[in-house]
C-alpha cells in the first residue's frame, strides 16, 4: 500500500513545478502502472513535439498510448514501444458531420481504454476532449499552442463565441491543468475567462533536445534564408517569398528555401503555387524534408514571418538550438525565442519592407549572424532544452495522479 506523505498546496504557476520537485507526494510514483493517452491531431505531429514526453513517462512505468491520425508514421510511434490508435478528427472547420464523428471517435475512444489521465493537443483534442473527460471523470492536461485560428483569421463572431463558451467549459474541470507555451496567452485565456488562473500553468513548449539539434560541425559553404513550416498562408509563407523576389536580383547567390508540405486546410498554398514558384526562380521548394537537424545544418538563417498566434514555433527552438539567428514577427511565442538583437530580429507583422531589411541586414553581416546564432543557443540550452521541459510536465501529471480527489 502506497504511504501518502502531507502535499503541500499548489501555488500560482510559477512555482507549481519546483513544489512538485521537493515533494512529489507519494514514496512510490504515481505514474508507475497508470494508462497514459495522448491525444493528437497528427502521428508526425507527436513525432516531434511529443514523442520525449511520451518515452518519459514510459520510462517512468506509465503504459503509453497515442490517438491520432495516421498519416504513415505510426509504425514509427509503435516501434518506440508505444500503443497507436487511429483516430478520425475533422481538419475542415465547420461542417457538422465530420465535427459529430470526431467527437464520437474520441467517445469511444476514452470509454474502451479507460486511461488515468488524458493529455490534449491542439483546439480539437482539447474541445471534445476535454468534455468528454470531464463526463467520465478523466484527470486532463490540455496544451494550448496559441490561439490559432481563432483570433488571427477572419473566423465569425458566431464561431468565436461558441469556441470561447466550450473553453469555459472544459478547462474548468477541477482534474485537469492546462499547459500554456508563453505568458501572453495565459494571461488572455484567464482574462477572459475561459481557463481558471488556478488551473493555468506555463510550460515553455515542447522542448528541443539540444544533443540532437546543434551547430553543424562546418558552416554550410552557400548562403540559403529557409522557412520551414506548414505551407500556410497565416504562417508568411507568402511575405517570405515576396522577400525573396525583391532580394534575389541583389543576391544571385543565395538561395531561398520552402520546406514543409501543402497542407489540409482553406489556408494552405497548394502544391501547383509552390511549384510554380519554384519554376519562376523565386524559391526551392523541398517539401516535406527529414530529418530537420540536417536541414538546418545546410541553412545560414531561418525565417518565420507569421502572423497566426503561435504557442512557440518549435522550428525556432531549433533553429536556435542548431545556433542559427533567426527573423520572425513581433507577436506572442516567436519573441519569447526571438529576441530582438540578441538571438535574432524582430519585424511586425506584414511589414514586408522590414522583413526584406532584416533579411538583408544578416545576409551582409556573417559576424552578427554568427553572434545571434551563439546567443540563441544559449538560450536554448538554459530554458528550453527537451530534459527540462518534460520535467515540469511530467510534474504537472505527477500531481494530477496523486490528487486524492481525482475521481
Amino acid at each position: 500500500m502506497l504511504r501518502r506523505k502531507p502535499k503541500p498546496r499548489l501555488g500560482g504557476p510559477a512555482d507549481f513545478s519546483r513544489q512538485l520537485d521537493t515533494d512529489p507526494g507519494l514514496d512510490t510514483d504515481p505514474l508507475a502502472g497508470r494508462r497514459i493517452l495522448f491525444v493528437v491531431n497528427l502521428d508526425r505531429a507527436f513525432l516531434s513535439h511529443r514523442l520525449a514526453l511520451g518515452l518519459g513517462a514510459q520510462v517512468a512505468g506509465a503504459d503509453v498510448w497515442v490517438a491520432a491520425p495516421d498519416t504513415g508514421r505510426s509504425m514509427e510511434i509503435r516501434q518506440h514501444g508505444l500503443h497507436f490508435v487511429p483516430l478520425k478528427i475533422s481538419r475542415n472547420r465547420g461542417r457538422l458531420l465530420g465535427e459529430l464523428v470526431t467527437v464520437l471517435s474520441l467517445a469511444r475512444l476514452y470509454h474502451r481504454l479507460k486511461p488515468d489521465l488524458v493529455h490534449h493537443v491542439t483546439i480539437k483534442p482539447v474541445l471534445y476532449g476535454s468534455i468528454i473527460s470531464r463526463v467520465r471523470r478523466i484527470r486532463t492536461v490540455n496544451a494550448i499552442p496559441g490561439f490559432g485560428h481563432l483570433y488571427g483569421s477572419e473566423e465569425s463572431k458566431v464561431l468565436r463565441m461558441a469556441v470561447e463558451w466550450i473553453y469555459r467549459i472544459a478547462l474548468r474541470n477541477p482534474r485537469s491543468y492546462t499547459i500554456f507555451q508563453n505568458e501572453e496567452d495565459r494571461n488572455d485565456f484567464t482574462g477572459r475567462g475561459l481557463a481558471p488562473e488556478s488551473r493555468a500553468i506555463l510550460i515553455r513548449g515542447a522542448g528541443v533536445d539540444c544533443d540532437v539539434f546543434r551547430p553543424a560541425s562546418a558552416p554550410p559553404g552557400e548562403l540559403i534564408v529557409l522557412f520551414a513550416s506548414r505551407m500556410l498562408r497565416e504562417k508568411g509563407v507568402e511575405d517570405f517569398v515576396a522577400a525573396a523576389r525583391s532580394l534575389r536580383p541583389s543576391y544571385p547567390e543565395v538561395r531561398f528555401v520552402l520546406v514543409g508540405d501543402e497542407d489540409n486546410s482553406p489556408s494552405s498554398v497548394t502544391a501547383d503555387q509552390l511549384r510554380g514558384w519554384q519554376e519562376e526562380g523565386v524559391v526551392e521548394w523541398w517539401g516535406y524534408t527529414s530529418p530537420m537537424e540536417d536541414v538546418l545544418h545546410q541553412a545560414s538563417i531561418v525565417v518565420l514571418p507569421t502572423f497566426y498566434r503561435e504557442g512557440l514555433p518549435k522550428i525556432l527552438l531549433e533553429a536556435a538550438a542548431c545556433g542559427l539567428p533567426m527573423i520572425s514577427t513581433d507577436i506572442p511565442g516567436c519573441r519569447d525565442i526571438v529576441r530582438d538583437g540578441v538571438t535574432g530580429l524582430l519585424v511586425a507583422p506584414h511589414d514586408h519592407q522590414g522583413l526584406i531589411a532584416a533579411i538583408r541586414a544578416l545576409l551582409d553581416d556573417g559576424e552578427s549572424r554568427r553572434l545571434l546564432g551563439r546567443q540563441a543557443r544559449a538560450l536554448v540550452v538554459e530554458q528550453f532544452s527537451v530534459e527540462q521541459i518534460g520535467h515540469e510536465t511530467l510534474a504537472v501529471y505527477r500531481a494530477l495522479l496523486s490528487d486524492t480527489h481525482g475521481r
